[in-house]
């Protein structure tokens, strides 16, 4: 079920590229989208799947002071994810916090030193349990505002046949996340159940990130991330004026500007730029203009470089210009997170992910860490989407070839009470009538 407005909040890191580096720290919903089981008779019926939780009830995690430590190894993975996929052609966007979301969920399956490498990427060198203790306190000590919301949804999706789930991996993603788990047939309408999920999760902005199903894949572990609020001062006609935006290409493009005074000024590691509130004030826009080339900027920003940032922010008055803009980018992860140092989980040959549960023909691995996002900044506020799915796969054997029975001679037949297997009744077909 999608994250109600007083549930817990995931801590979420947007990262722009040339106006904005991540906006603003904000992870994690505890609760889901309900997947709705199509009943006879329904006009218009939904995802059909087989619900996996039965019996298995989240249990309150024991909180965690947040500390330097946590937030430090949240903001490094942030950067080092935006630069691995950065692209230096279009406008790039990611959701870290989708990313580690389901990574964390993936890595609570994991074994050996495909759980230790994952343990650095994702945590800085922590536990997966320390990581998952972090991000259940940091869920809770957030808070829905007036106006801003911001809905996070997790689930994992089974093939039905061929794979046995490990419990503790589905309760432990209960327990933390919040992740529900469904069995489905990987089939066609698999491939719509999980694009309309992951639709619905995102108020529309996400609408398919899957073509098919590989024959394969074993299971999916999804996260979506929606946030959608108000500027905390509007903008009115009188602030909107055309003007001009010089590319990455040096080439000059004609947009429309936002203009605002703004209290919050940036300065340092070689740029400028500002905060912007939104409306309860309990998340920012922030803004960050590099001095000189932009790639080289964030080619040496760290996470810490960022946190410092934003925190020294100096109260001070900004004449802000913003251009309206809108855009989606989708991204493979695969490259980015093996650069990082995520390689054993990757390859078939070396992934420990035996703790998700057992694949009757062979070890399971992650064949694709996929990821799309969504933002459209414009004069009432920001709305943006992303989600990431992570595919995992196993070896496939082929289905043993069918047995054919032709009843084209004399048998015997009954019909028979299926709770003591005894005939009620009893007969033979010598001879066709």
């Amino acid at each position: 079920m999608r994250a109600n407005t007083g549930s817990a909040k995931l801590f979420l890191s947007f990262v722009f590229i040339l106006t904005v580096s991540i906006l603003c720290a904000a992870f994690f919903g505890c609760d889901q989208p309900s997947l709705i089981e199509s009943n006879p008779g329904e006009s218009d019926p939904k995802i059909q799947t087989s619900d996996l939780m039965r019996g298995i009830n989240p249990s309150p995690a024991a909180a965690v002071e947040l500390d330097d430590r946590f937030r430090t190894a949240a903001a490094n993975f942030s950067l080092d994810l935006f630069r691995a996929s950065l692209s230096n052609k279009e406008n790039s966007l990611i959701s870290p916090a989708s990313v580690l979301l389901a990574l964390a969920m993936a890595a609570n399956g994991a074994d050996g030193n495909t759980l230790t490498q994952m343990e650095r990427v994702i945590g800085g060198g922590m536990s997966i349990a320390e990581l998952n203790a972090y991000l259940y306190s940091f869920v809770n000590g957030l808070a829905s505002r007036p106006k801003e919301s911001l809905d996070i949804s997790n689930s994992i999706w089974f093939r039905n046949f061929g794979f046995t789930p490990n419990r503790g991996f589905l309760q432990t993603n209960a327990d933390y996340f919040g992740a529900d788990a469904f069995a489905a047939p990987f089939d066609n309408q698999t491939v719509n159940d999980i694009n309309t999920w992951i639709s619905e999760a995102t108020d529309g902005l996400i609408k398919q990130m899957l073509d098919k199903i590989p024959e394969e894949a074993v299971l999916y572990l999804i996260n979506t991330v929606l946030f959608d609020a108000e500027w905390k001062y509007i903008y009115e006609d009188g602030n909107i004026s055309s003007g001009e935006f010089t590319n990455h290409n040096n080439q000059t493009q004609t947009a429309e500007f936002m203009r605002s005074s703004e209290s919050l000024y940036i300065q340092g590691n070689g740029a400028t730029g500002f905060i912007k509130p939104y409306y309860s004030g309990r998340y920012s826009f922030a803004a960050i203009l590099p001095d000189n080339n932009i790639f080289d900027f964030i080619a040496a920003l760290s996470g810490e470089d960022f946190l410092n940032l934003v925190r020294d922010a100096q109260p001070d008055r900004v004449r802000a210009a913003l251009p309206k803009f809108d855009y989606e980018y989708e991204v493979l992860m695969n490259d980015a997170l093996k650069s990082m140092g995520m390689e054993d989980a990757f390859c078939e040959e070396t992934a420990d992910l035996s703790r998700m549960g057992n694949w009757i023909y062979g070890d399971l691995f992650i064949s694709n860490v996929m990821h799309k996002a969504k933002i459209a900044v414009d004069v009432r506020g920001t709305k943006a989407g992303a989600a990431t799915v992570v595919e995992v796969s196993g070896p496939t054997s082929a289905p043993p070839p069918p047995r054919y029975v032709t009843l084209d001679r004399p048998f015997v037949f009954a019909i028979i009470d299926n709770t003591s297997n005894l005939p009620l009744f009893i007969g033979t077909l010598l001879s066709v009538p």
